[in-house]
């Protein structure tokens, strides 16, 4: 490792560090991950980071006008309290169906954690896991529109080029994994040496900036390469840096 990389390997390993602490959470600094961790539920925390895009403060406000507890009720009471909920893209009708197909999930005797390990089992692919999720809560309560369609997006390939960075799916897997101040932790026996930084425009942008990522397309196979990278830095748990280069270039600290 160069001088350079050493750098900023140092820096980085400073902000994780300084990070890794539940003040980062707060109204002042908000986060879907505050309803994640209040309600400590997998479920709640899909819905947290599926939405988790535009301005954090209305992502919060949105999320923090939901009964989470709709999740355990019938589907004509998730219909009618929900049928005012509307986020960005999404109408009361997107809304709706993601609570139902997590609810009809459950009912069934199934757990988002046995569905994605079902895929991650095969090669230890975290790609193989998202994708499993994705096709069963399509396939459980078969719903199309073009809100939904951005909520859920499409089940990756692996073609990697040109294909979504799956950000917010990636974000749902760390919180799950990881188990920190921050993260929730709460499904076992998936290595964190697999996780994929969930990458949106800031660490895109702030990466290139630090010299981490060459990549000059935001995409899938830019999240490999970001991953290998910060691999060289911790082998074991490469994501660990995600949340330090987020508020870096956030609060445009470099």
């Amino acid at each position: 490792m160069n001088d350079e990389l050493l750098k900023i390997k140092k820096l980085l390993d400073s902000e994780v560090s300084k990070r890794d602490s539940i003040f980062e959470l707060s109204i002042d600094k908000p986060d879907p991950l505050i309803i994640a961790k209040k309600w400590n539920d997998e479920r709640v925390a899909l819905i947290s980071a599926l939405f988790a895009y535009g301005k954090a403060s209305l992502i919060l406000k949105f999320l923090q006008s939901l009964d989470f507890d709709l999740l355990n009720s019938d589907e004509v009471e998730i219909q009618q309290k929900l049928k005012s909920k509307i986020y960005r893209f999404q109408n009361n009708n997107d809304v709706i169906a993601i609570f139902i197909a997590l609810n009809r999930i459950s009912k069934n005797g199934e757990t988002l954690q046995q569905i994605f390990k079902s895929g991650y089992q095969k090669n230890n692919s975290v790609l193989n896991g998202i994708a499993m999720i994705i096709n069963r809560i399509k396939n459980i309560y078969p719903y199309e529109s073009q809100g939904y369609k951005f909520l859920i997006g499409d089940a990756p390939t692996g073609k990697l080029t040109g294909e979504s960075p799956l950000k917010r799916w990636n974000l749902f897997i760390r919180w799950m994994v990881r188990k920190d101040n921050l993260d929730l932790g709460l499904w076992n026996d998936i290595s964190k040496a697999d996780l994929l930084i969930p990458l949106d425009t800031h660490t895109f942008h702030i990466s290139q900036k630090l010299g981490l990522l060459n990549r000059k397309t935001y995409d899938l196979k830019a999240v490999f390469e970001l991953t290998a990278k910060l691999k060289e830095f911790d082998p074991e748990d490469p994501i660990k840096y995600d949340f330090a280069l987020y508020r870096i270039g956030q609060e445009r600290i470099i």
